[in-house]
């Protein structure tokens, strides 16, 4: 199955941020940014990319055994860059879990009027 992720770009995050400074909404929660153009698999990146340049890349399939073996013999720092890896784009820990209200709120609910980068906008941006 292939798992979702979220992509921000910084300028994004410092706006909504912005935003929930002075939101009592927010207050003692967690502000989640979930824009939802910008929930998409690897495999959609890795499409939309494609189609931007024009041609097909060659994709490596790491399997998650073979990554969990290579985090725990690689040394810091690139052990915690490979976690990351595999708990974003192998697990999909930024998109796949319910936001408890009790304690967190989502940002393009709360802001519906804030325009974000799109990916597809981002990777323009690297053509």
């Amino acid at each position: 199955m292939e798992m979702q992720k979220v992509f921000v770009v910084e300028e994004d995050i410092a706006a909504y941020t912005v935003r929930a400074v002075d939101d009592p909404r927010t207050l003692n929660k967690i502000l989640y940014m979930r824009l939802p153009a910008n929930i998409v698999s690897h495999k959609e990146v890795i499409s939309m990319w494609e189609r931007k340049v024009g041609r097909t890349f060659q994709i490596v399939r790491i399997p998650e055994a073979d990554l969990l073996k290579m985090i725990k013999e690689a040394a810091f720092p690139l052990n915690i860059l490979l976690s990351l890896a595999l708990s974003i784009f192998v697990r999909g820990d930024q998109a796949n879990f319910e936001i408890e209200p009790s304690f967190g709120v989502e940002a393009t609910e709360l802001y519906p009027d804030l325009r974000y980068t799109t990916v597809d906008e981002y990777l323009d941006r690297l053509l």
